[in-house]
């Protein structure tokens, strides 16, 4: 049965979403994200049943995640990228900006479309700011099925924002085809200020703020990137990461960074790694989710509920180690299913 809900004054039905998505309407796609990340049951439930319907018209963007330490300009090179994206390259953009989350209210702090004022008059541009919450790595837990509804609703490419405050990317670089790391130059040493992990992701590292007395600190930056890239081991991908320097107020390197986008497409899809890359990203979001819906069912558990407190204490008073307490509160299930 098709289920329905009711959003101002009107009761929404799963057609009524899928149909205004797949039509491009930007009101409908952002009223279906805000289904997909509500925590109420009807709602969840309802997101399904539109993602079930959507999921035929996905898959087809050429998704990218950027990140970086905050300062160093992220939502500015996002909206010059975007803009140019746009306006030279008729691309369709979702931006989906992952706000830094109030710990008190869980609520954006920043806002994106505060951030992006000329890209988000763009008629072809859609930003969605979504808090961040506690999830890993800056990507909250609905990222992913927003990013298939923005397919859905025809926008060929996609930008993933980032908090970048020293999470682990993982999570972004997981669901994305090509990862992206924004530094800034004379930021002190360049080379162990970042975590090396992050670097090894990064398929493009792009020195921002290239521009007037700091741009022989952006070059300088840039060669010591592109030295520390040759040293990792060879990417899966066949794609040689590389180093660039760009100017989100000049508009300089804009073009060169496209242009390498578009050089990398054309290596990944040409050996093949593309689609099994898609493939293996599909299989780990599952798995990511499963993870999640059963520590929810087992922190819901009456067993687990009751027991839980006492084992806690346990642990606490030096009565039983940790690894014999989660034993021991597993074993409460008594063979029962989750």
């Amino acid at each position: 049965m098709s289920k329905s809900t009711s959003i101002s004054g009107k009761n929404w039905s799963v057609n009524d979403y899928a149909d205004g998505i797949l039509r491009g309407d930007r009101v409908v796609l952002g009223r279906a994200i805000t289904l997909v990340e509500s925590n109420r049951p009807e709602h969840r439930e309802l997101a399904q049943q539109v993602l079930e319907k959507c999921l035929p018209h996905s898959g087809k963007s050429f998704r990218m995640g950027i990140t970086g330490p905050p300062g160093v300009g992220k939502s500015s090179f996002i909206e010059a990228l975007g803009s140019k994206v746009v306006r030279e390259h008729g691309r369709k953009l979702a931006v989906l900006a992952i706000d830094p989350s109030s710990q008190i209210s869980g609520g954006s702090i920043l806002g994106d479309k505060t951030r992006m004022e000329r890209l988000s008059v763009e008629p072809n541009a859609f930003i969605r700011p979504s808090p961040a919450g506690r999830s890993l790595g800056g990507v909250t837990n609905c990222t992913h099925e927003s990013m298939l509804l923005c397919e859905a609703a025809g926008f060929d490419t996609i930008f993933i924002e980032t908090v970048g405050v020293g999470q682990s990317e993982t999570a972004v670089a997981g669901m994305v085809d090509f990862f992206l790391l924004l530094l800034m130059p004379g930021a002190g040493d360049e080379l162990q200020g970042i975590k090396r992990g992050i670097v090894e992701m990064s398929d493009l590292i792009a020195i921002n703020k290239a521009d007037g007395d700091r741009i022989e600190l952006a070059k300088s930056a840039r060669r010591d990137y592109a030295q520390a890239l040759h040293l990792f081991p060879a990417k899966e991908s066949g794609w040689q990461p590389q180093a660039v320097t760009c100017s989100s107020q000049t508009g300089e390197g804009l073009a060169e960074i496209w242009e390498l986008l578009a050089d990398y497409q054309e290596v990944v899809r040409g050996n093949g790694w593309f689609l099994e890359n898609r493939k293996e990203m599909m299989i780990g979001w599952f798995r990511l989710r499963l993870q999640d819906e059963l520590l929810s069912r087992l922190y819901e558990n009456p067993a687990i509920k009751n027991y839980l407190p006492k084992i806690e204490a346990a642990i606490l008073n030096g009565e039983i180690s940790i690894s014999n307490g989660v034993k021991k509160l597993l074993s409460s299930y008594d063979g029962k299913n989750l």
